[in-house]
């Protein structure tokens, strides 16, 4: 039996492919396919949108992390090399979105402050022990309950990167946060954020297990427009590590980020 994942994969392929000698056979189909859709997604909602994870849930999964990380290190140096590139200024300070254990946060000392934004309330402690204590003062640590980030001072980021989160955000909550970051960014501020694509095996196979949300390339995109981003760069350093990089339109921001080419595994 198909999953509602794959049906919406299909869905998306057929709308993609029409052509006129096979437009009424790929129209019945896809009607078809979305009364499927439509069907399950109202009798299976709890299943198909897979409520956000709860703050317990991810401190379990990041205990689980210390012991078998998710990210490795091939992986962990190619994100590295793409935040160093947004910081060759310190005028500005930096977001990131769900630090976790901390594997990136150290990347962000040359931004003027590190703001970092978590459900859990004792990221703090656990972030601090990896930097020297005379770093601490540059440190700003937020709690959110969703994707609320109205403590952090507007117009105040050149820079929000997130990693190994947004991948278990539903689509619906992604948009919202999207919308939310735009406060915070400078005029030509930009984002650098790890989503699940699902027209990749991998991502697929994470989203109908229920440990990511489902998500794709394409609906990443729309998201992206849709909340007035120019999108800078979409790729992926290997399956499951997608990956989007977009830009708040202006130009206060200093830095210009020129797109790399990735070769893929």
């Amino acid at each position: 039996m198909l999953s509602i994942e794959e049906i919406k994969l299909l869905i998306e392929k057929l709308e993609k492919v029409k052509k006129e000698d096979l437009q009424e056979l790929i129209d019945f189909n896809l009607k078809l396919l979305k009364d499927i859709a439509v069907a399950v997604d109202i009798n299976n909602k709890e299943i198909i949108n897979r409520l956000d994870k709860t703050p317990s849930w991810f401190l379990k999964d990041l205990e689980a992390k210390k012991k078998l990380p998710s990210v490795s290190s091939a992986v962990a140096r190619q994100v590295q090399s793409k935040i160093f590139q947004f910081a060759r200024t310190n005028i500005y300070h930096s977001l990131e979105i769900g630090p976790g254990n901390g594997m990136f946060s150290m990347d962000f000392r040359t931004w003027k402050s590190n703001f970092f934004l978590d459900v859990l309330e004792d990221r703090g402690p656990v972030i601090r022990k990896l930097f020297n204590p005379r770093h601490h003062k540059y440190l700003k640590f937020y709690t959110t309950r969703n994707t609320d980030c109205s403590n952090i001072p507007q117009g105040s980021c050149n820079l929000v990167f997130s990693w190994d989160t947004f991948v278990f955000f539903t689509q619906q909550h992604i948009q919202q946060y999207l919308h939310d970051i735009k406060r915070v960014l400078i005029p030509g501020g930009y984002g650098f954020i790890q989503y699940a694509d699902c027209h990749h095996d991998v991502d697929l196979g994470n989203a109908q297990r229920g440990y990511w949300n489902y998500n794709t390339k394409t609906a990443m995109e729309k998201m992206l427009t849709d909340e007035g981003y120019k999108v800078v760069e979409m790729n992926m350093f290997t399956t499951g590590a997608s990956y989007a990089i977009f830009k708040k339109p202006g130009k206060q921001n200093p830095i210009v980020y020129r797109v790399d080419e990735i070769t893929l595994d």
